[in-house]
């Protein structure tokens, strides 16, 4: 996991891939639409969102195989909650067609992060996430997630 600025993106150098998701965040504002936008096809693309914080009680807690989420708020703020994926209860199988699994919150996450309007987190496949989570009380924002194949991004060292 990552949890740093939106200008800080070029301190990490993971390549192309890398670099053409932070411009396509830095393209967008409060108005951009809520909708799926193609940045390299399957490889690299975001979903732009709105919807309400709310507590851990209602939120998903989930990890991804395939991508590597880069999220930030447009509006807003939200808390994440991070686990360690392998020390988890599955509750929904690992689904290929949405890249996701699924897992039961039995404890709070090893470590908590609210992200604001100009920070990121980046979740790797290990990184079991529950985002959409209230900061003091429930909320409006608008977040986007982008998504990047995993096996783009270059390994720093």
């Amino acid at each position: 996991m990552i949890i740093d600025k939106l200008e800080n993106y070029n301190m990490y150098h993971f390549g192309s891939a890398w670099k053409k998701a932070f411009e396509f965040l830095n393209s967008l504002s409060a108005d951009s639409e809520d909708k799926k936008y193609q940045i390299q096809g399957d490889d690299v693309f975001a979903l732009v969102m709105s919807y309400k914080t709310a507590k851990a009680q209602k939120a998903i807690l989930e990890s991804h195989r395939d991508y590597v989420d880069v999220q930030t708020v447009l509006v807003g703020a939200e808390g994440f909650e991070c686990f360690m994926r392998d020390e988890l209860v599955i509750d929904t199988p690992y689904d290929s067609s949405k890249d996701a699994e699924f897992y039961k919150r039995i404890v709070p996450g090893y470590a908590r992060v609210d992200v604001a309007v100009g920070t990121f987190v980046a979740l790797y496949p290990h990184d079991a996430h529950m985002a959409g989570l209230m900061i003091e009380e429930e909320k409006f924002i608008k977040k986007v997630v982008v998504k990047i194949k995993k096996d783009l991004l270059l390994r720093m060292g």
